[in-house]
């Protein structure tokens, strides 16, 4: 019995000091439990504190130059590593560019002379939908900054969230504009939240390749020309505390013109670069950076080398001997350089931006920029005269006297012309349509519900409505931006963002008619300063119809919306319906269109011309090309190689109003 109660003493004994083992465990684990919240709220802000106050606790106020490490300054001067460093970069962003032709770029680049790729990052392409992220094939951010590295260039990384750079919206989602309230660009809190889940999920795969990591990235920037738009350094200083909660441990830059330095100053936080082309632009930028510190070097974050095109109007090029004249004036100057663009690339899809200051300008689906590098990769004068000028004046004083041989460019073909071999009416093709909507008037695009409760980002919205006999049809407000009216699928007229009169005759006389308006957005105004006429324009990127509709004085209401958007999931559907029927031009009637093209061998790249054609998009093996409109400049199409197979390749062409007969095919661009 002795041993029994001695073995229950000592079991009874165990399971107290087990007990006050699990209480110890309990306590440390509550302890740092709230270690963490308090950290988490500190760096976070509370989330019944507002924007303003989260903002103020991301505001980690730390000497600029004692917060970094990798790239560092003292009196005007870079180091790396601590040894001087002078940044050579060029602007090529992974989005606009095949995968498969990265690597030829950057060897290019290399041979340039250049020590430094710089690249924005699309928010909009890396989330479509909230919460739903993007990382693959042409969006493979990190397998982009690990092939940089692999190839010898440092990286100046520009993750945004607003990037400008000619793309939709500036890079932002269209899917923040269904909040009513919505103020990008600012602590506004549902802005705020969703950068803060958008850096959540980007910055964690980047923060590895820092240099101080073993990586290329050498600068991080915060924001994009905030100064010329706001004066809200709160904002900065937000995106700088999730930089910083996040890893981000290089050198924070921010970029502008010597205005917006002046306006929204940021310099205790980050290092200021300024943009321009012109270089008495640059001068003055430059004095704005010298005057506030004389430790800062100076770095040309953008130096234009050309400039973008707009639907309608002329092809932009630059004098060649101005160009070198500027670059030279730059090197002379002892700053750093990024060449934007060193390689434009192209705007696939539907990602074009577009400006709007006294009126809207939508731009073109080629981004070639007249930079060093075509659109499609090949070496220009441009290139070559930058080669000489910074072997020149870089190199050669360093005793360095040639500089790696210049990589071949990339074949190109002409493919033989190709004739249409079938079409989808109208009819036929909005029946495929599943993201359907409805509404007593028209609405914008991002105001519906069509997929998971979410609204429309890109491509075509259609208002449907069955209607009775009627004459004259009146729009409401604004057309954001193209609207095609089509009575029992036939054009009646078009109307576009400066149509001052928004009436037609419509000349309905049957009982029953079916009446479509059509709206194209654009793309959505990526750049706006504090000067324009309405300097809050990006708040207003809705697009398609906002308002009542008339006819014949009469409101009309219960309207159908269609969300013809071209995604994945669609063309798949369409490109195996059975309405295809065999081809024949037609006119005043949106329309798509087929034809298949066999390619032996391997596949070269091409540029299609679409000559003989209206306007509309051209689809080749499920990737959207863009955008071609006769009113130019840009004639022709760039179809890089891997987006073509060996053996059958599928051509989808919507033309909008008429159509032509066949596909050409050339080796050269016409950009205007």
């Amino acid at each position: 019995m002795l041993g029994y109660f001695d073995e229950t003493k000592r079991a009874s004994s165990m399971r107290t000091t087990m007990l006050r083992e699990r209480q110890k465990k309990r306590l440390y684990l509550l302890a740092a439990a709230v270690a963490v919240i308090v950290w988490y709220y500190y760096f976070y802000g509370y989330p019944w504190s507002g924007p303003d106050a989260r903002s103020d606790n991301l505001n980690v106020i730390d000497p600029l130059e004692d917060d970094v490490e990798g790239l560092t300054f003292t009196k005007r001067q870079f180091f790396l590593n601590t040894k001087p460093f002078r940044i050579l970069s060029g602007a090529m962003h992974y989005f606009r560019v095949p995968s498969e032709y990265w690597q030829d770029r950057m060897m290019k680049m290399k041979a340039c002379g250049l020590n430094t790729l710089e690249t924005y990052v699309s928010w909009n392409l890396h989330e479509p939908v909230p919460g739903k992220f993007n990382f693959t094939g042409m969006l493979n951010l990190r397998k982009y900054l690990e092939l940089a590295h692999s190839e010898g260039l440092y990286v100046i990384l520009r993750p945004g969230p607003y990037i400008c750079s000619e793309w939709d919206f500036g890079g932002m989602p269209s899917w923040l504009l269904a909040d009513q309230k919505m103020k990008v660009r600012s602590n506004y809190q549902g802005y705020q939240e969703a950068i803060t889940r958008f850096f959540g999920y980007l910055l964690p795969q980047v923060t590895d390749l820092q240099f101080k990591r073993g990586g290329p990235i050498i600068a991080v920037q915060v924001e994009n020309e905030f100064g010329s738009f706001s004066t809200e350094v709160n904002h900065l200083m937000f995106i700088k505390g999730l930089l910083r909660l996040h890893g981000i441990k290089e050198l924070l830059v921010t970029s502008d013109g010597s205005e917006g330095l002046v306006r929204a100053p940021f310099y205790q936080d980050a290092l200021p670069t300024v943009n321009f082309k012109d270089t008495e632009q640059g001068r003055t930028g430059f004095e704005v950076i010298k005057q506030e510190n004389p430790d800062f070097p100076l770095m040309v974050m953008e130096f234009w080398t050309g400039w973008f095109d707009h639907w309608g109007q002329p092809h932009n090029t630059d004098d060649l001997s101005v160009y070198a004249e500027r670059v030279a004036t730059i090197l002379d100057s002892g700053a750093s350089i990024n060449f934007y663009m060193f390689h434009g690339g192209t705007n696939f899809g539907f990602m074009a931006g577009a400006n709007e200051f006294s009126h809207y300008k939508a731009d073109v689906t080629s981004y070639d920029y007249d930079a060093p590098l075509t659109e499609a990769g090949d070496i220009t004068e441009k290139y070559m005269k930058t080669r000489e000028l910074i072997l020149e004046k870089i190199y050669k004083p360093l005793g360095i006297l040639q500089l790696p041989v210049v990589p071949a460019n990339v074949p190109r073909v002409e493919y033989a012309k190709l004739r249409m071999a079938e079409m989808m009416t109208w009819k036929d093709l909005t029946s495929h349509i599943m993201k359907t909507g409805h509404s007593e008037r028209p609405m914008p695009m991002e105001m519906y519900k069509f997929d998971s409760g979410l609204g429309q980002s890109y491509g075509y919205i259609i208002y449907r409505k069955q209607i009775g006999s009627g004459n004259w049809l009146e729009l409401p407000g604004k057309v954001r931006d193209r609207a095609q009216v089509l009575l029992n699928t036939w054009s009646v007229t078009t109307f576009d963002s400066d149509s001052k009169k928004l009436e037609v005759q419509m000349h309905a006389s049957q009982p029953n008619n079916l009446l479509e308006i059509v709206v194209e957005n654009l793309g959505r105004v990526n750049f706006i300063n504090h000067k324009a006429p309405d300097p809050d324009i990006l708040n207003k990127q809705r697009k398609g119809l906002d308002g009542d509709v008339k006819i014949d004085g009469k409101f009309v209401t219960d309207w159908n919306a269609l969300a013809l958007d071209f995604d994945q999931e669609f063309l798949y559907k369409i490109s195996r319906a059975s309405e295809w029927k065999s081809f024949i031009p037609q006119k005043n009637s949106p329309t798509l269109y087929r034809a298949q093209m066999v390619i032996a061998g391997t596949p070269a790249d091409t540029f299609l011309n679409m000559k003989d054609w209206k306007k509309g998009i051209v689809i080749v093996n499920g990737m959207n090309l863009g955008r071609y409109w006769e009113i130019g400049p840009q004639r022709t199409l760039y179809i890089p190689a891997p987006f073509l197979k060996s053996g059958m390749n599928e051509f989808l062409i919507f033309e909008e109003h008429a159509s032509g007969e066949y596909l050409y095919f050339q080796k050269e661009p016409q950009l205007g």
